[in-house]
């Protein structure tokens, strides 16, 4: 579960630029500059931790002599009142990437729990949870991150990396038929396409026109069926649109391969953690 330390030096850097654009004028008046403290990180509500490295480094970019011990490690299910971690630092450090560090991983544990919700809501069936672009600006890489701490997969981290034909492209390239022909011959070699379908039409003209993966698009569990018997296995199956915990299980047992979820991280409840100063 790597995440990729330059995408995360930019976030906290651009984090702590909105946040301090004159600097933190309450404490830098309060404390010298040397003088320490220690901040310990608890959880408040029950949940999945996500972002302890995030945190550390907001930390070490303000003070690199900053010690971050973690209590638990990303992953792990956490109860209110639970010790996160410790970090111990220059006040001024402390005080100033407090909120820097609640927020990105406050958010990010609460997409991880939301997604490990959405797992062990299928469990037991044969399909994976997927993640979509629905991504906060900016913080795609921490989301995405947070989505695989919470056991789900992610999908297509960018628009380079799988050509879907979406319901706009269908409409502007004439049809699926012609738009999955011009991708085939102009892309290169390996580039999967998924198609979007709205219907069982469309879903035989994806079938016809070779789509690696048809999405099946706020289809109820009835036609879902009715769309993988008609596929049988030519393609991958992806369910899509609109799909809660209350639905993710009726969804899976239509036997599609992939359920994406947008609502892991688009609407995702932020877990309530706090920082206290020792």
């Amino acid at each position: 579960m790597d995440l990729s330390w330059a995408d995360v030096e930019r976030i906290i850097d651009g984090a702590l630029r909105e946040d301090t654009p004159g600097g933190d004028v309450t404490t830098n008046l309060l404390f010298d500059p040397e003088e320490q403290a220690t901040g310990i990180f608890r959880a408040k509500a029950r949940g999945v931790v996500a972002g302890l490295p995030v945190a550390e480094r907001v930390f070490r970019k303000l003070d690199p002599l900053s010690r971050f011990t973690p209590r638990v490690k990303d992953g792990d299910p956490v109860a209110p009142g639970v010790e996160l971690a410790q970090v111990v630092c220059r006040r001024r450090a402390l005080l100033t990437g407090e909120r820097v560090a609640l927020n990105l991983m406050q958010r990010m544990s609460g997409i991880a729990t939301q997604a490990a919700q959405f797992v062990a809501a299928v469990q037991g069936l044969p399909v994976t949870i997927l993640d979509t672009r629905k991504t906060a600006p900016g913080l795609r890489m921490l989301d995405k991150y947070a989505v695989r701490v919470g056991g789900a997969t992610n999908h297509r981290l960018t628009l380079s990396d799988l050509a879907m034909v979406k319901d706009n492209h269908i409409r502007l390239a004439g049809g699926i038929w012609p738009a999955v022909r011009k991708i085939r011959a102009l892309a290169p070699p390996g580039l999967r396409i998924e198609v979007e379908c709205a219907n069982l039409n469309q879903v035989q003209e994806a079938i016809e026109a070779g789509a690696d993966v048809i999405m099946l698009d706020n289809m109820m569990p009835s036609l879902l069926r009715e769309a993988v018997h008609l596929i049988n296995k030519r393609s991958q199956v992806e369910a899509s649109g609109n799909i809660t915990l209350e639905t993710v299980r009726a969804v899976a047992e239509t036997g599609v391969d992939f359920i994406s979820v947008g609502r892991l991280t688009h609407s995702a409840p932020a877990l309530d953690i706090s920082m206290k100063v020792q």
